[in-house]
């Protein structure tokens, strides 16, 4: 028997036979659930029997592609990392079938903690837990560069060989597909981007969207998990490090695309705190970050992009997205400033 009022895009019915079918133990009751977060990303729901909890990941509703929404990929990355000094949560059951529930999903344990998103959030705690938490988030990160992916059974988790040229390829690629407007700034860039393409270096574990509110902290103010692997792969660790700085530095701009403001909070380590930060807690060799600051830069601007192109189509609802467009060209001089 289950809950009849299941959230879309997870069918309880057909989710409990299937668990009952394979043998999981975990719950003995009814089956109830609530989604967590979803949109164009993954969907989790918080599933329960009324004693026992868990987190059910699936990719978003309709079509999607298969490799950004890969939950044998997700499940696989965090089962590796399970008993590492990066903490996830510990993962239950794999299911590639998409005739139960409609989709490919696994099941990981329900991590309690705060993924801090906004300066709002932070102000309360004051300016030495705000510290604290930025210090534990890149510590986290330099503990996840340091994972030796052999080790961990994850040596053929990606192509690090090549890896910055593909990803100059990819967002250009992208933008290609999404252009719809002159963008010179994004020709000149692109040129920069390939001509300073630097050699591959060593290679590790890549979360490729590495931010505090990826994160959840507890009440101790210490990271209970790394969470949205969805990107993972292996390649080059430094575009972690230039991400997160361009989310830090996206937050002073007039960009129009603030991910997250935490870098805003009093106390919250800056750009390079958190490089010295890093390289001392055992990171990789930030000594030259130009060229990866670029192409992080480069993937925002086509993003935005493309959520422009698709506002303009007549293919995205809500407020905002009018003025969307506006944060591309800031986003390709940062670029270019960097590289100059």
């Amino acid at each position: 028997m289950t809950d009849t009022a299941a959230p879309a895009g997870l069918d309880l019915e057909k989710l409990a036979a299937h668990l009952k079918s394979v043998g999981f133990g975990q719950f003995d009751g009814p089956l109830s659930a609530r989604l967590i977060s979803g949109g164009r990303s993954n969907l989790t729901y918080e599933l329960t029997d009324g004693s026992r909890r868990l987190v059910l990941r699936r990719p978003p509703l309709g079509h999607v592609l298969a490799t950004a929404h890969d939950m044998a990929r997700e499940h696989r990355v965090l089962t590796a990392l399970a008993g590492t000094a990066v903490p996830v949560p510990r993962t239950h059951h794999l299911c590639e079938d998409p005739d139960v529930i409609g989709a490919p999903f696994y099941l990981m344990d329900l991590v309690e903690g705060t993924p801090y998103r906004t300066v709002e959030q932070l102000l309360p705690l004051g300016p030495e837990r705000a510290r604290s938490i930025s210090e534990r988030m890149i510590d986290t990160l330099a503990a996840l560069h340091a994972v030796d992916p052999n080790a961990v059974g994850l040596g053929d988790f990606g192509r690090p060989e090549g890896f910055l040229g593909r990803q100059v390829r990819r967002w250009t690629t992208q933008l290609e597909n999404s252009r719809s407007r002159d963008l010179p700034e994004a020709d000149e860039l692109h040129e920069l981007l390939v001509a300073r393409l630097p050699h591959d270096g060593a290679a590790g574990i890549v979360h490729g969207d590495f931010r505090l509110d990826n994160l959840l902290v507890d009440d101790h103010d210490e990271v209970a998990a790394v969470l949205d692997w969805e990107m993972a792969t292996l390649g080059d660790p430094l575009t972690d490090v230039a991400l997160l700085l361009v989310y830090q530095r996206l937050a002073r701009l007039d960009a129009g695309f603030p991910v997250s403001t935490v870098s805003q909070a009093p106390g919250f380590l800056s750009d390079d705190e958190l490089l010295a930060r890093y390289d001392a807690a055992g990171g990789r060799d930030v000594s030259d970050m130009a060229f990866h600051l670029a192409l992080a830069y480069y993937k925002l601007a086509v993003i935005l992009e493309g959520i422009y192109f698709r506002y303009r189509q007549g293919k995205t609802v809500g407020e905002g997205f009018d003025k969307i467009g506006d944060g591309v060209t800031p986003l390709l001089h940062e670029g270019i400033a960097v590289l100059r």
